[in-house]
């Protein structure tokens, strides 16, 4: 189980651990939001407020235009045809002038043209009080009053541009501002958001090697696995895992206990078996007929066969508990022809010929494990191969390794099947010749026994024969586990470059 301190630092849940980074991620994302349109808003507002002022400026400004020419209208007309009402027109339009104006002064309150009109008014608001002649003197004031009255028109459209170029300005602002908090706060969102991914990937990454540990052959079940942190689901799939690799163990070790006990036990009574067929082919028990005795040759081989079989149990126990390797120099050629006498009796009942490499050919392996092979390939090619067919045993050391072939004539492998010969207890679609099926471990055995020597064991095409598998060994065979840090062996000396064949029937 997890400490309190790994479950104190990481999220409760992975829907929990989803939902704060989906949270978190679209903080920024909604703060940029929540800022571009508080941005927009108030430059909207800021426009509308803009446009008003300028339309109600813009009228002002014409009013006053107009309400000058009403007046010196008025003035004109009163001097020709003294009339009082146009007097009074007059001074409507005077008070409403000085009212705009005072407005207006509110927006231009430094202009020198404002403050000249209001002078002008007050000369202008006397003139109904002068005499006719005078009245009419007065009368050339309006050019000038025109002249004030246009500047100011022309000032206010001159403010009114300034001000729309100063909102301009400031919306520009705000683009650039927004661009950069843009670039920011995403940025922020792809940080967060490659944070947030690698505490969701790293645990399942986590629980992906374990499964893979948990999985292969030669997998380190039994190193402490690093407490995984990560989200509740996830956790507890760990420790489900740390079960599954611990019941694993369990079953291996039951299984290796089996197939030790079932070996041994299944030697005893076959021991006897053989002994007691040797007894009666001797004539112990009285005088054997030619009938009788090939029915006890008959169970002597299938007696031969079946230790032979328990043999490779006990070979493919053997190699799972990662048996240490003894490298020596051997000649390979003896080892190839003592293999090869085992197998005598089942070649000649076959009628095989052999064709065979001549020595010497030095090499340093594990002499154990190379026998454990060639026996696994000779035995494979009597049982499969045809009835007076050929069997070839080549062998070449080139520079970096030495290279074993065991070929011979029959039918070809199926090519569904040569991708999974190697597979313990896998049984192949080819029949095997003989009384006794074989256990399908041979070549899974010949194949662990070439991988602990750091070589390799194949199938491969022939020019000639059907069936041709293919020994590799390196030049520099692996230490001993044990002996790890000595120095390697000595370089093996000059080997036997072309080997002749040496024909056998």
């Amino acid at each position: 189980m997890t400490s309190a301190v790994t479950r104190r630092w990481r999220p409760r849940s992975l829907l929990q651990l989803v939902l704060l980074a989906f949270l978190v991620v679209m903080l920024p994302l909604a703060v940029l939001m929540i800022q571009a349109g508080q941005a927009i808003s108030e430059l909207s507002r800021l426009a509308d407020v803009s446009a008003r002022q300028a339309v109600e400026e813009t009228r002002r400004a014409r009013s006053l235009g107009a309400l000058a020419l009403e007046m010196e209208r008025a003035a004109r007309q009163y001097a020709v045809v003294e009339q009082e009402s146009l007097l009074e027109i007059f001074d409507d339009r005077l008070e409403e002038f000085r009212e705009l104006l005072a407005q207006q002064r509110q927006l231009l309150p430094d202009d020198p043209d404002v403050a000249v009109l209001e002078e002008q008014l007050d000369r202008l608001a006397e003139m109904p009080d002068l005499p006719l002649e005078a009245f009419t003197a007065r009368l050339a004031d309006f050019l000038t009053f025109a002249q004030h009255t246009e500047a100011i028109r022309r000032a206010t459209n001159q403010h009114i541009d300034a001000r729309i170029e100063g909102i301009r300005a400031r919306a520009e602002a705000v683009q650039v501002r927004l661009w950069w908090q843009t670039a920011a706060l995403v940025s922020a969102s792809l940080v967060l958001m490659l944070l947030f991914t690698r505490l969701i990937i790293h645990p399942i990454r986590q629980l992906e090697r374990r499964i893979l540990g948990i999985g292969s052959v030669h997998g380190d079940r039994g190193q402490t696995p690093k407490p995984l942190k990560g989200p509740a689901e996830l956790v507890v799939l760990d420790e489900r895992l740390d079960w599954l690799a611990s019941r694993l163990d369990e079953l291996e070790a039951q299984k290796q206990q089996f197939l030790r006990h079932m070996s041994h036990e299944l030697k005893t009574p076959l021991a006897s078996v053989r002994e007691g067929s040797s007894l009666l082919a001797d004539g112990v028990a009285g005088e054997v007929t030619p009938r009788q005795r090939e029915i006890l040759d008959l169970i002597d081989a299938s007696g031969r066969d079946l230790q032979r079989l328990i043999e490779q149990l006990l070979d493919y126990n053997l190699l799972q508990q990662d048996r240490q390797l003894d490298i020596e120099q051997q000649d390979v050629a003896p080892m190839v022809k003592e293999v090869l006498a085992k197998h005598r009796l089942a070649l000649d009942s076959k009628r095989m010929r052999v064709s065979c490499f001549d020595g010497p050919l030095v090499w340093a392996l594990d002499r154990t494990a190379t026998v454990r092979i060639l026996d696994n390939l000779i035995s494979n090619a009597v049982a499969y191969g045809e009835d007076g067919g050929v069997m070839e045993i080549r062998a070449r050391a080139l520079r970096d390794r030495l290279v074993i072939e065991v070929a011979n004539s029959g039918e070809r492998i199926a090519e569904e099947d040569s991708t999974r010969l190697f597979e313990a207890f896998f049984q192949g679609q080819g029949r095997r010749k003989g009384p006794l099926k074989g256990s399908g471990i041979g070549l899974s055995v010949a194949a662990d026994c070439a991988r602990l020597q750091h070589g390799s064991l194949e199938l491969v095409d022939d020019a000639r024969l059907a069936v041709c598998f293919r020994l590799t060994l390196p030049r520099r065979a692996p230490a001993p586990v044990q002996d790890l840090d000595h120095e390697h062996e000595p370089p093996t000396p000059a080997l036997a470059g072309d080997h002749s064949r040496n024909d056998t029937s």
